[in-house]
């Protein structure tokens, strides 16, 4: 009967799974407790299997063990994941995954993930979605290497395979309560049970709050906030599971979260010499930044951050499913139905220039922010023979994305500005000026001396003549509204089919055929006078603009080009004025896999795959442009893979350990990087990125009662082929690039280890007690896209624990856990402060080893998103 099959699939492909293959403390399932390999059942090729049947690299990692691990979201899940890294910078919103060195980073709603993201079988097209309160989890199964074939779209790196809880027909209700440090606290109420005979259902509400994990300093204000990175919020999901006969299921699912938080500031790692005028303007309300030390080197680590603005960040995400699955006994096959709505949307506010000084910021009024808006349709009939397993299916999808962009010029701004353009003046004229800066931008001339002394001197940056009263400056309030929006469809028909040619060796063949289209509008706009100062600078490149006669004793010259850079940026560009956008592309792609396996015997496998992955074209949603020239278009190319992969599969010991090992080889081809040139993200398609290595997973269900480990190594070498300016959409972004040709990629660790130690049994008198202890090791890698030397992160470890207690029947339980026990300090990601300095003094003239990037004379701050510090606390759970 269905109901019998609903039942048995819950059972054994959900708790069954993760209590025994990893059996963590406050959740085992006390019931039918597997204790061999044979019992880990995966769904990685839309059936379900065996793991040690499956021909790719899946790490499973089941409810217990992710309770005990204390993972709530994808950020969390890195450290039970050898050879992945997740990380989040200017909002949580902008999460980004990589799989063995690849992923894309995810500032940019115009760049799709390079590693997917499902949930309960519904493609995610960006990772910050899974960024949040996962809730009642069964498993994740975390597939490395392109999976284009079967998992939606744009799956080039990987899958993050999410399955959540079924109903059940069996009534239950179940609760937390945590409390811990950073005051933090929070709870979940969780109910199932029978509706009818034929319909269960689950609802699930969890609400959760927490202190910032940075100190701030508000400079000039008008920020009042002295903690930053806060947690505050709500997240419900009902289901509803129906079984109309024998044959059909259907499971209808509806999930709405709202967070309203505080983030992200980031801290100093490196301060430059414009501090020095920081401190000027965030006088006398602090320093502005943390005070560089003797030869600007790399400054202590510290979680006080400077904002003068507040931070303040809301997301919305929102969905509807329905899954309907028909069994057609004469056939042996199963028809499945799987229908999407989801909406995304994020807004936020932000101190821009990471400083106390009043600079630049983002505005919460609504003009800052993105959102997705997609429907989906997937059809798979799968069915089965005594030799031939086969799938046919489609999927199709349609996406709205928008994104509204704006900046605000601070009081400081002006200041500033002319600080960094007379930074240069010597101590006899005065020294730097915050008044000078309409000396450059003067439509009739930027005036040196002619005669004597002063000759060749430019006289009003030395304050011996002032500026012309015709030289505009930096308005204060908002400069700029960009608006964006993009729409795209997607449709793709896919098989997966696998012979057994004999009982020991099997052939597995998938295929997808795409097409993908996408349209991009966009407006950008500056506002009021915004462009104006650069406006007069560009007019004094061509002397027949020059209406005014120099001052006897001078001449009018050109602004300098080193001035016009900063006077033109992208936000103060009048050449973005009333700029129209309109792009559009469409594109096929055929991609898929095949695979053979071999079985020695019961327990040994080995395997041989190749896989063709895509990842489609897309459009930068930002102000980009070369010199100070906007970029005619925003669309970059289509990114593929090709991957080999062997591997060997052994079960040991009676079954009761499992020991896999793959060797992978993948070539990217138009790797889309997307990194912050200290102005704007920009996306370039690198020509070629290699990763290779090995994968190492293990399982073991020791001879001790209830004592279970699970570890992980990946070995990873991943870098970048050797390419030129003239391999660029852009040649001019090659100097700020021209660290990356053959060179390790940023976020690729050499080792990454993962092990977790489990213990859960009786106690006698009613009692059940455990324990969880769960670390993860990376040697050293760059933090940034760029790999400036500034942004290397060192090895590091990372630990969590908990221990358990409570009734043998679960009634109750008590857990004490921490995260982030040794209290590692450690960089997510790291990226030069804007306007603060430059890395890149000379993209003229190469050095000697063929870069552009000489340490010697950067003269940039760097800052640094964090890492999470130690958390700690208790949880009480009843279940009933």
């Amino acid at each position: 009967m269905r109901r019998n099959l609903q039942l048995r699939t819950t059972v054994s492909a959900a708790a069954v799974i993760g209590a025994v293959a990893f059996g963590f403390a406050g959740a085992a399932v006390a019931q039918e407790a597997p204790a061999t390999v044979d019992d880990i059942i995966v769904t990685a090729q839309k059936r379900e299997q065996s793991l040690q049947d499956v021909p790719i690299v899946v790490t499973t990692l089941s409810q217990e063990l992710l309770q005990g691990a204390g993972v709530q979201d994808i950020k969390d899940l890195q450290i039970l994941t050898p050879g992945m890294t997740v990380t989040s910078t200017q909002s949580e919103a902008s999460t980004t995954v990589r799989i063995r060195g690849a992923g894309t980073v995810g500032d940019n709603p115009g760049l799709e993930s390079s590693v997917g993201v499902v949930i309960d079988g519904v493609y995610r097209s960006r990772n910050s979605v899974g960024f949040g309160d996962l809730g009642e989890l069964s498993r994740i199964e975390v597939l490395k290497g392109p999976q284009g074939t079967l998992f939606g779209k744009n799956t080039s790196a990987g899958v993050i395979n999410i399955i959540t809880e079924r109903p059940s027909f069996d009534p239950s209700i179940s609760a937390e309560l945590t409390g811990g440090n950073f005051g933090a606290i929070g709870g979940s109420v969780s109910v199932t049970g029978g509706l009818t005979d034929q319909i269960a259902g689950r609802l699930f509400v969890a609400h959760r709050e927490r202190d910032g994990f940075y100190d701030v300093n508000n400079g000039d204000g008008p920020n009042s906030r002295k903690d930053d990175q806060t947690q505050d919020y709500w997240t419900t999901r009902g289901q509803l599971l129906i079984l109309p006969n024998d044959n059909t299921s259907i499971r209808l699912i509806a999930d709405y979260t709202k967070r309203e938080e505080y983030c992200c500031v980031a801290v100093q790692t490196r301060v430059g010499p414009s501090q020095a005028f920081i401190a000027a303007l965030a006088a006398p309300n602090g320093p502005g930044q943390t005070p560089p030390v003797a030869g600007f080197g790399t400054v202590p680590f510290s979680r006080l951050a400077y904002s003068n603005r507040e931070t303040p960040q809301e997301i919305e995400d929102m969905g509807l499913s329905a899954e309907a699955t028909i069994d057609f006994p004469s056939m042996n096959a199963t028809l499945t139905s799987l229908t999407s709505w989801r909406d995304w949307s994020f807004q936020q506010g932000m101190d821009l220039d990471y400083t106390g000084a009043d600079l630049l910021y983002r505005a919460n009024d609504g003009s800052n922010g993105y959102g997705v808006g997609n429907l989906t349709q997937e059809l798979r009939l799968a069915g089965t023979t005594d030799k031939f397993d086969w799938l046919v299916g489609m999927f199709a999808t349609r996406e709205t994305v928008y994104r509204d962009d704006s900046y605000v010029y601070g009081s400081d701004y002006n200041a500033f500005a002319s600080f960094l353009l007379t930074a240069s003046v010597p101590a006899a004229f005065g020294g730097p000026s915050p008044s000078r800066i309409g000396c450059f931008t003067n439509p009739n001339g930027f005036l040196v001396g002619t005669t004597g002394a002063l000759a060749g001197q430019p006289l009003c940056v030395l304050g011996l003549v002032p500026p012309s009263a015709a030289a505009p400056a930096f308005g204060v309030g908002k400069a700029y509204e960009d608006r964006y929006s993009q729409k795209s469809e997607s449709v793709a028909l896919f098989t997966n089919n696998t012979y057994r040619v004999t009982e020991a060796f099997d052939i597995n063949l998938g295929l997808r055929y795409t097409y993908d289209s996408k349209r991009l509008l966009g407006l950008q706009d500056n506002l009021g006078t915004n462009g104006a100062a650069c406006g007069g600078a560009l007019a004094n490149q061509n002397p027949a603009n020059r209406t005014v006669s120099p001052i006897p004793g001078t001449a009018n010259v050109a602004t300098p080009a080193a001035a016009l850079g900063l006077l033109c940026l992208p936000w103060s560009n009048p050449l973005y004025d009333g700029r129209r956008i309109q792009e559009k592309f469409s594109d096929t792609d055929l991609s898929g896999t095949i695979k053979a396996s071999y079985r020695f015997n019961p327990s040994i496998m080995v395997y041989g795959s190749y896989a063709r992955g895509y990842k489609g074209a897309g459009y930068n949603m930002d102000r980009v442009q070369t010199g100070v020239t906007p970029d005619a278009s925003l669309f970059f190319k289509a990114e593929t893979v090709d991957s080999y992969e062997a591997g060997v599969k052994t079960t040991l010991f009676n079954r009761t350990m499992l020991l896999n090992l793959t060797y992978f080889d993948q070539k990217f081809e138009n790797f889309q990087l997307n990194t912050f040139l200290g102005t704007a993200f920009v996306v370039e398609s690198i020509p070629e990125l290699t990763s290779r290595g090995v994968d190492a997973d293990m399982v073991w269900f020791t001879p001790v009662e209830g004592l279970t480990f699970q570890g992980g190594v990946t070995y990873t070498d991943a870098k970048y082929g050797q390419f030129g300016a003239a391999d660029l959409s852009s040649p001019g972004r090659f100097p700020q690039l021209s660290l990356l040709p053959g060179a390790r990629a940023s976020f690729a660790p050499e080792w990454s280890l993962t092990g977790a130690l489990a213990f859960d049994r009786s106690l006698g008198g009613g009692l059940r007690g455990g324990f969880n202890l769960s670390a993860k090791y990376s040697t050293e890698y760059n933090t940034g896209s760029d790999l400036l030397p500034y942004k290397h992160q060192d090895a590091f470890t990372v630990v969590n624990g908990r221990v358990s207690i409570g009734s043998e029947d679960e009634r109750w339980t008590v857990e004490v856990w921490g995260q982030n026990l040794l209290q590692e300090e450690y960089t997510q990601v790291g990226f030069a402060a804007p306007l603060q300095g430059t890395a890149f003094t000379n993209t003229t003239t190469p050095q000697a080893n063929g870069t552009f990037y000489n340490q010697a004379t950067d003269t940039a701050t760097y800052n640094a998103y964090l890492g999470a510090p130690r958390t700690y606390g208790v949880t009480l759970k009843v279940k009933y």
